[in-house]
């Protein structure tokens, strides 16, 4: 007896939803209602899922199965969420590419994840290297992509697949200068969606719009719990005002995303151009990247209490995006609420929890948490050391629960919502024989938030700040490249005992030397989402 009840609690476990299959049963309720808009057109949960049963059979037909890789490097359209759903049916896992990265950062990512097919839009796949997915088919978005869909009749899911497959991976920029991919399964995936639904109090049937890249988490990561939900998406092609004025006033929306470096703009096209919001449930992310007296104007404009928000691609909202700063607010401080439907811990370097009131770094555990990094063995084994997920930020947390942000372990520039890694923009720099030092800080920024200034040693003064800017320029993405560059000598570097470059130094001696009119109201970032 005891043996069958054990093979049936099994066969119960391995019968656990994917996101391919809890789409398909949202599809079949609701067929007739949008699932997406995209400008003119309005696709129904009908016909998004027979266009995903398409694209599942494409995919087959090119011999991939679970565990494969689908590269992904396309804009904000609807094609974009097919190709993540098709995959998920098959238990593929879609890459997803960042179209902003230079060529030499694509064809790394490319080459990380070895796909087995590229799906990419004509023009962007025209800006790869010769090298990246070498021997890989490509099939572009358009003309060729529409004639493969009718040429088939549809395949549903595989049987086999198990919800700790991976669904995606998105990138994030690594401490050594290289981006990481990390892997978000359908397990996590899933949770993230009821996480977003419970902590935001959104409705089944509130829309989403997403107009920051789907290849980022909260593009992605909402889109999909959008479509799981029943409620609709309303892709937009980056950050455009009519657009996103537009589905304010048409539909009920849950999460209104906001992100620094283009609230100023919204809030100067929502003035000269006013419109009736239908309902906005939370707005915003990264508070500490705003203006506290910017906060206060668009909540009241759009009548939102604005998302305090600490997360990461790695683990979702979770850890601590529980707190949202009321309607007109101008917030004094900006302490974090830890979230439901995950545990935390602050530890010291000898991963002993600490006590209140004292400095640790963050570490979390959740349904919502990634799957690891591919293919970066040695660093999983650390940062999930002890079966928690080590952040490498460091908050203090108050006697009545909320958590400060300290410092970060791993420094980081958050510069309009990207990430970035000042090791990736230094090996650039040193790669010149005529540079000696580089060192990378962030430094506060009225509309960035913070932005890379670096200061460097030059062995030939004949290099300039144009020849280190045109360096940059052809191979980092744009939002990487520095905004300042400071020429001092090697002597001048501050160093710890061990030679390590003392960055909160700089940051000391940059912040002196700034005129007051260059200095920032933002307040320094506390989080990565």
């Amino acid at each position: 007896m005891a043996g069958e009840h054990d093979n049936s609690l099994t066969t119960m476990a391995g019968a656990l939803p994917t996101i391919g299959s809890l789409f398909r049963a949202r599809a079949q309720i609701q067929k007739s209602e949008i699932a997406i808009e995209y400008g003119d057109r309005r696709i129904s949960y009908a016909k998004l899922l027979e266009r995903v049963e398409r694209v599942t059979a494409v995919l087959a037909g090119h011999g991939l199965v679970r565990g494969d890789r689908v590269a992904l490097l396309s804009r904000n359209r609807p094609e974009y969420l097919e190709v993540e759903l098709a995959a998920a049916n098959l238990g593929i896992i879609t890459a997803c590419l960042n179209w902003r990265l230079s060529r030499r950062e694509l064809t790394y990512c490319i080459d990380l994840v070895s796909p087995k097919l590229l799906i990419a839009e004509e023009e962007l796949a025209a800006n790869l290297e010769t090298s990246a997915c070498d021997g890989c088919p490509i099939v572009i978005i358009g003309e060729e992509y529409e004639r493969l869909l009718q040429q088939q009749t549809g395949q549903q899911s595989a049987n086999d697949i198990d919800p700790e497959d991976g669904l995606v991976i998105l990138y994030t920029s690594g401490t050594t200068g290289l981006p990481k991919g990390a892997v978000i399964s359908h397990r996590a995936m899933a949770a993230r969606a009821m996480v977003f639904t419970s902590e935001l109090g959104i409705a089944h049937d509130d829309a989403f719009v997403a107009w920051a890249p789907l290849f980022h988490m909260a593009s992605t990561d909402h889109s999909l719990a959008t479509l799981l939900r029943g409620g609709t998406v309303i892709l937009v092609d980056g950050f455009q005002v009519e657009p996103l004025l537009s589905a304010l006033q048409r539909h009920r929306i849950g999460w209104f995303v906001l992100i620094p470096g283009m609230i100023e703009a919204f809030i100067a096209g929502f003035r000269a151009n006013p419109v009736a919001v239908k309902g906005v449930g939370t707005c915003g992310a990264m508070a500490d990247l705003v203006p506290p007296h910017v906060l206060a104007e668009v909540t009241e404009l759009l009548q939102a209490p604005y998302l305090n928000s600490f997360g990461s691609t790695e683990t979702g909202l979770p850890p601590a995006t529980r707190d949202r700063i009321p309607i007109g607010t101008t917030p004094a401080r900006l302490s974090k609420l830890q979230n439901a439907f995950c545990e935390i811990k602050l530890v010291d370097p000898a991963d002993k929890e600490v006590a209140d009131g004292f400095p640790g770094e963050l570490a979390v555990r959740g349904p919502t948490l990634f799957s690891g990094y591919w293919q970066a063995e040695a660093t999983n084994a650390h940062d999930f050391r002890g079966g928690w997920f080590h952040m490498g930020d460091v908050f203090r947390r108050n006697a009545d629960g909320s958590l400060d942000f300290v410092d970060r372990a791993k420094y980081m520039i958050k510069t309009g919502g990207e990430n970035v890694y000042p090791a990736e923009i230094e090996r650039v720099l040193v790669s010149d024989a005529r540079v000696t030092e580089a060192t990378v800080i962030r430094a506060p920024d009225a509309k960035w938030g913070e932005v890379p200034v670096a200061f460097v040693a030059r062995r030939d003064e004949t290099i300039t700040e144009a020849d280190l800017l045109s360096l940059c320029r052809r191979d980092l993405a744009g939002y990487k490249c520095p905004r300042q560059f400071h020429f001092i000598d090697f002597a001048d570097f501050p160093r710890s005992t061990s030679g390590k470059v003392q960055r909160h130094e700089l940051e000391a001696r940059l912040m002196r030397d700034r005129p007051p009119a260059q200095a920032s109201t933002s307040t320094p970032i506390h989080g990565h989402q």
